[in-house]
């Protein structure tokens, strides 16, 4: 059974040069109470993972990790939409590997199996090749990557219940399943804690038996007033 917490609780779990790795794209997905958690608790040297940085035009969530100087690797397809990331990476204060997408997504999911390593064609004959081995299978080359095991996963969710039962809406799953797998310790923002039984098993997106921990993050109405807020004010979101 999951145990439900306190934020501070729950991000004073993690520890300097763990691995953690956060759910989200562009900020949706992203659970931002739990990364301002983290950041007020001053965590450093955090190697951190998920496939892109967080909101354009502001900095929040992933980014402010960055911006607050608690990363020292970043494993991400791209860095391009925190400034703050931008900054350590050209300063040469955080290192950045920079992993295609769907080949980070594949790494946990080894992580998770139990699979020794990922073999993909996406990077062949570019500058991943570098840092890669390259292998050929039945006449194609392929770029061999490890297994993407982490320490931490911080996930958010719409729903959970006191099992760790996870309703996650639409598009906002993103990469939460796969880093729940891959993690020794998965903690949970939600915007609603309901009973058990209220999450109708067919719409279980993540079982309890994965979750370790749930925190109580803003309702479901508060986030989405936050988001528009957040995309209206950047111009991201065209006002109608």
């Amino acid at each position: 059974m999951a145990k439900i917490v306190t934020l501070k609780e729950a991000v004073s779990l993690i520890q300097p040069g763990q691995i953690v790795g956060i759910s989200g794209f562009l900020g949706v997905g992203e659970p931002f109470e739990l990364i301002e958690g983290l950041v007020a608790q001053g965590t450093k040297d955090l190697t951190l993972t998920s496939v892109v940085t967080s909101h354009p035009g502001k900095e929040v969530g992933v980014g402010r990790l960055c911006e607050n100087h608690q990363v020292k690797k970043y494993i991400a397809a791209h860095v391009g939409t925190s400034p703050g990331a931008q900054k350590a990476y050209f300063s040469g204060e955080m290192e950045v590997e920079f992993t295609p997408m769907g080949t980070v997504v594949e790494r946990l999911h080894a992580a998770g199996a139990g699979l020794g390593a990922v073999l993909t064609p996406t990077g062949v004959g570019t500058i991943l090749e570098e840092n890669q081995e390259k292998v050929v299978r039945n006449g194609r080359e392929y770029l061999v990557y490890d297994p993407l095991k982490i320490d931490v996963a911080l996930i958010k969710a719409t729903k959970a219940d006191a099992y760790g039962n996870l309703y996650i809406d639409g598009t906002t799953k993103n990469i939460s399943l796969q880093l729940a797998l891959a993690a020794d310790t998965v903690i949970v923002e939600t915007n609603e804690i309901v009973e058990v039984g209220d999450i109708r098993p067919d719409d279980i997106y993540i079982p309890g038996i994965l979750v370790d921990y749930v925190v109580q993050g803003l309702s479901a109405q508060e986030h989405h007033e936050m988001m528009g807020a957040l995309w209206t004010e950047t111009k991201k979101l065209a006002e109608v």
